[in-house]
């Protein structure tokens, strides 16, 4: 019995449209990365499990896909190991790779590997997929692309300037009015768990409050009692849930709440730049806001952090994301290399720009004529000519088969290619193309380079 074909949740087949699509939106963040003078790199699929694990929090290590090692692999595994049924134990020993779950740690990987031959300031771009065995739902996908861009080499708070600049950038040439970049900084989510006593609970308390727009405030202050954080430090943090007004307001609020913390004052300090330094520049289309809730979950964010979000009037979750790291190279032996990155959420920027019409009407045109197949003779001809179109740059084919008119029409129709030709025997004998504009229904006969002039 022949077995039913089917795809794993959260992945999806790709039609010809929706490939050109992607690519549209891959090729204009590409070439706003190469403007801004960031260099292309690429990273193996699959990395060694422990360059991956514990660099993305207890949530972030439970979504990587672990591969199983080839071969037996039981056949390592103790009876006291497997009996212990500790999963911890079990996965160490039977799974030593595992399909990478951003772009960004194989980077800081690749950059100490390859130390040695890279020029710091080191910018580079990377556009590949990643998997998280996340839960499937609109917008979040098991397998995805990310358009990453990072330096590493450089403490200097213009690149995070630079890196707004980029996103406003891709969007406004993708025409996605009405963006969000926001921003925090992680130096002011640790002064603020000074401020209540949780400094040793940073990680929990910045995780439950990453969720504040998700599940509501009730819900946070209940995630954090039950890490462990104490009712009265969560009361201290009442001013951050009704903290309102524009950059500068916000800002002065934080700082009479983090007037006590060093820590938190200098991430103050550094968001004031940041936002100085656009002020002064402009924006485009994108707009900057300050979110002292956005904590984005993961270890190694140490200043200032970005979340993307699409126009009101669409519900979509973030379309993009980064921050600051100012060590995450040493994790592999290279110390004091700070770095800062942005990545783009495909997926999500497509939903986006379909939802919102934004596609060019012309994007996914592929074939431009089919020529009609009428016979052997014909056909050779027909190809003759095709060839002498192809290598002038038009987008032409040849039905392959000697099949009906009706059957061929049909085809083309299908296909939405807007010209066909026609040539049989009397096109052949006066040298001459019968072309047929297939939205009017027009044909008229021509030489080819009336041909080669009207199909361009």
């Amino acid at each position: 019995m022949a077995q039913k074909p089917s795809i794993p949740k959260g992945t999806r087949d790709f039609n010809a449209e929706e490939v050109a699509k992607r690519s549209y939106i891959m090729e204009t963040i590409k070439a706003q990365f190469q403007v801004y003078g960031f260099q292309p790199i690429e990273t193996p699929s699959f990395e060694n499990s422990d360059t991956l694990m514990g660099k993305y929090g207890d949530e972030g290590d439970r979504l990587i896909f672990k591969i199983l090692n080839s071969g037996e692999f039981l056949k390592k595994i103790s009876d006291n190991d497997y009996n212990s049924k500790s999963e911890g134990v079990l996965t160490s020993k039977i799974s030593e790779k595992a399909l990478r779950y951003d772009l960004t740690v194989p980077f800081a990987r690749y950059v100490v590997q390859h130390q040695n031959e890279i020029e710091f300031p080191f910018k580079r771009y990377q556009i590949q997929p990643v998997w998280r065995a996340d839960r499937p739902q609109k917008g979040r996908f098991r397998e995805f692309f990310q358009c990453d861009a990072d330096v590493v080499g450089s403490t200097s708070l213009f690149q995070e300037v630079e890196f707004i600049q980029l996103y406003d950038a891709v969007f406004s040439a993708l025409n996605l009015e009405g963006v969000t970049i926001k921003i925090n900084n992680r130096k002011i989510l640790s002064g603020i768990a000074e401020v209540i006593g949780a400094q040793d609970k940073l990680i929990d308390f910045t995780v439950a409050l990453d969720k504040l727009d998700k599940i509501g405030e009730e819900k946070v202050k209940e995630e954090m009692q039950s890490k462990g954080i104490s009712e009265d430090g969560i009361s201290k943090l009442q001013p951050l849930f009704i903290l309102k007004g524009d950059f500068g307001n916000q800002i002065e609020s934080l700082k009479a709440i983090l007037s006590s913390s060093e820590i938190g004052l200098k991430g103050i300090e550094e968001l004031e730049f940041i936002n100085t330094a656009i002020s002064n520049l402009k924006l485009k289309t994108a707009t900057l806001q300050l979110d002292v809730t956005l904590a984005r979950g993961l270890n190694y964010y140490t200043g200032a952090i970005f979340e993307v979000s699409a126009p009101k009037d669409v519900k979509m979750g973030s379309i993009g994301g980064g921050g600051r790291y100012d060590d995450l190279t040493g994790i592999f032996g290279l110390k004091d290399m700070s770095g800062v990155g942005i990545s783009f959420g495909l997926d999500r920027i497509y939903l986006v720009l379909e939802e919102l019409g934004l596609f060019p009407d012309t994007i996914a045109d592929s074939t431009k004529v089919l020529f009609i197949n009428f016979g052997e003779n014909e056909a050779m001809a027909c190809l003759q000519t095709v060839t002498k179109l192809r290598q002038n740059g038009l987008k032409a084919e040849l039905y392959p088969d000697a099949a009906k008119m009706k059957k061929q029409m049909n085809y083309a129709n299908r296909r939405n290619i807007p010209f066909v030709v026609l040539v049989g025997e009397e096109e052949l004998k006066s040298e001459v193309f019968t072309l047929k504009n297939m939205n009017s229904g027009e044909q008229h006969k021509v030489e080819f380079k009336e041909l080669e002039r009207l199909l361009k």
